[in-house]
C-alpha cells in the first residue's frame, strides 16, 4: 500500500467512527470500508497506540469521543497529550491490573477526563471519557487545584458549593486547602470513598517542557486493592506521571 493510500484510509476508518454512535467490531468496519480485516487491524491499533480510538474488552472499536466534535484530533494539546499519554497508561494498567486516567483543568478550575486505560479486572473503577470531575472533591481536580495561581483558588471556593458527594466527602475549604498543601509537598495525592463510595485513587501532576503542572495522571481501584497495594501504586503513578512529563519535553533538575 503506498503512503496516499495509507493516508486515505486513516482518514476514511476515523470519518467512519465518526459517524457511528456505538462501537463496531473489526469485521463490520472492514465491511463497511471495503478493506482486508488484516490491513485495517494494523491501521486500528496504530491510531489506538496513538490515543485517537478506543478499543473496549470485547474488541470493539470508537472514536475517542472528544474528536467527534471536529478535527481537534489532528493538533491541539489535548490530542498531543492524549497521544503521549494512551501508550504509557496502557502499559501502567497493564503493569498493575487498575485503571489509569488523565486529567486536565477546565477553565472553571474543574477536572476533565481526556483519555483512560481501563482495567480488565471484573471489578474495576471507570468514569465516561471527557466527564466533568468537580475539582474539590476528586483526586484529580485536587491534584490540578494545587498546581493552581493561589488568587484563582480563592476564587474557586468563594464561587463553589462545597457539598457531600459521598459520606467521606471532605466539605470543609480549610481542610480541603491543607490537602492541596500536602499534595504540594508531596508530588502526589491520593483519595479514599470521597467522590465514589468504594473507589480510592493515588494521583502526579503532569509537567511540560517549562515545569508546569499540566494534567494529572491518577491509579484508581477499589478500596480492598488500594488497601493492599497502595505503595506499589504510589510507585507506578510517579513513574507514570515522569515518563509522560518526559514525553512532553520536560526534565527534572541533575
Amino acid at each position: 500500500m503506498n503512503d496516499s493510500r495509507s493516508a486515505v484510509r486513516v482518514l476514511e476508518v476515523l470519518e467512519t467512527l465518526s459517524m457511528r454512535s456505538e462501537s463496531a467490531r473489526l469485521g463490520e468496519l472492514a465491511r463497511d470500508l471495503s478493506i482486508p480485516k488484516s490491513s485495517l487491524h494494523k491501521l486500528l491499533n496504530t491510531l489506538v497506540n496513538r490515543g485517537y480510538v478506543e478499543r473496549d474488552q470485547y474488541e470493539r472499536y470508537r472514536i475517542v469521543e472528544s474528536f467527534r466534535r471536529g478535527f481537534g484530533w489532528v493538533g491541539g494539546f489535548e490530542a498531543h497529550l492524549r497521544a503521549v499519554s494512551v501508550p504509557i497508561i496502557t502499559a501502567t494498567r497493564d503493569k498493575t491490573g487498575e485503571t489509569v486516567f488523565v486529567c486536565v483543568q477546565r477553565p472553571d478550575l474543574d477536572a476533565q477526563l481526556v483519555c483512560k486505560a481501563v482495567s480488565e479486572q471484573p471489578i474495576r473503577y471507570d468514569a465516561q471519557e471527557q466527564s466533568r470531575l468537580p475539582g474539590y472533591a476528586t483526586l484529580m481536580g485536587r491534584v490540578l487545584l494545587a498546581h493552581t495561581n493561589p488568587a484563582a483558588i480563592d476564587s474557586y471556593f468563594e464561587r463553589t458549593e462545597l457539598r457531600a458527594i459521598t459520606p467521606r466527602t471532605l466539605t470543609d475549604e480549610a481542610a480541603i486547602r491543607a490537602e492541596l498543601a500536602q499534595i504540594r509537598e508531596n508530588g502526589f495525592g491520593a483519595i479514599e470513598e470521597e467522590y465514589a463510595q468504594g473507589g480510592c485513587g493515588i494521583a502526579a501532576p503532569i509537567r511540560n517542557a517549562e515545569g508546569d503542572v499540566v494534567a494529572v495522571v491518577d491509579i484508581a481501584t477499589v478500596a480492598q486493592r488500594y488497601a493492599e497495594r497502595r505503595e506499589e501504586m504510589k510507585a507506578a503513578v510517579l513513574e507514570t506521571a515522569e515518563a509522560i512529563s518526559r514525553r512532553l519535553g520536560h526534565r527534572t533538575d541533575s
